[in-house]
């Protein structure tokens, strides 16, 4: 058994009067550019090998031209540890020798994601040039070029995060009444990108923050912690609920979102809950107010004592 402890926090302001209030525009412009290094060179990879298979003609994606192309490519199998392989596509433009440590380093880069981005990333498209990396179409792009530039500001990992989200995630979620009711919830864009192309861009926006703040909290700071984590607190619970395989990142689930009223007057009691998970054992922490019911299961009652801020946190034990 692996015991995965888990201990979120909630601040719960005792002000008579206290209204949470959205903002309409959104904190940042994009996900990719707000931290550096959420994942790192230090961090694991899934990468076991790769395999030289030989050339063979593909077509495949070039922002360069904006279109399809058809190459003849090299072709390499790239096996993952945990099951998954993914075939990837070296433009001939790239000697031998390049296409094989181009394979191996974004092998290893794409090796990091976590399983669930990687379950429909089919194919890995290379290519040189200075252009955007894209996701989607059971694939992820790549402009050598732009590695560079990615690279060089510490967000090559965070951008794969991103164009992973759009191959292995859009389809499953992003038009689900779950995800729609969330958006609507939240009343508000974690990015100007997300807000402009909310049906294609909004869970891959998404996505990165919610892997920030509930996997990498000690490397993002504590000014963005708090931005993502009041900006979409519903999207942030969405992913909760999904249960991912976020091996290498982490064997275990997500910290689990405390629910719950934000605002109580003194003496009043209030409930504060957590997704139950089965096997799973609970203990529950309140400073400003005593537990009245609750301690040791998914849910509390808690009686608030004071008129300042108190708080309420989980230890969450799974098995």
């Amino acid at each position: 058994m692996k015991l995965c402890y888990t201990m979120p926090l909630v601040l719960l302001w005792a002000l008579l009067g206290y209204e949470q209030v959205y903002a309409q525009t959104p904190p940042y412009w994009g996900t990719i550019f707000i931290e550096p290094n959420i994942i790192t060179s230090d961090d694991p990879s899934t990468l076991e090998g790769i395999t030289y298979l030989g050339q063979g003609m593909k077509t495949v994606f070039d922002r360069r031209v904006n279109n399809w192309v058809n190459i003849n490519a090299y072709l390499f199998t790239v096996m993952w540890n945990d099951g998954l392989t993914s075939e990837a596509v070296i433009n001939p433009e790239f000697t031998l020798a390049e296409a094989i440590a181009e394979t191996g380093k974004y092998g290893f880069l794409i090796g990091q994601l976590p399983y669930v981005l990687r379950t429909d990333v089919n194919e890995i498209w290379i290519h040189k040039g200075v252009q955007p990396f894209g996701g989607g179409n059971y694939s992820i792009l790549i402009h050598t070029g732009q590695s560079t530039l990615y690279e060089n500001d510490g967000i090559i990992e965070e951008t794969l995060v991103h164009e992973a989200s759009h191959t292995s995630l859009d389809f499953y979620h992003a038009t689900t009444t779950g995800w729609l009711s969330a958006q609507n919830s939240d009343n508000l864009f974690i990015s100007t990108y997300a807000m402009n192309y909310p049906n294609s861009e909004d869970i891959a926006e998404s996505f990165l923050t919610w892997l920030a703040v509930r996997y990498k909290s000690s490397v993002i700071s504590a000014a963005n912690y708090d931005i993502i984590t009041a900006s979409i607190p519903n999207r942030l619970s969405y992913f909760d609920n999904q249960n991912f395989n976020m091996s290498p990142v982490t064997s275990c689930p997500a910290p689990p979102l405390i629910t719950g009223l934000l605002n109580s007057c003194t003496n009043n009691t209030q409930t504060y809950s957590v997704p139950p998970i089965a096997g799973s054992m609970y203990v529950w922490t309140v400073t400003g107010g005593n537990i009245l019911s609750g301690q040791n299961t998914p849910q509390i009652t808690v009686q608030w004592l004071g008129n300042t801020a108190g708080t309420v946190s989980i230890m969450q034990t799974t098995p």
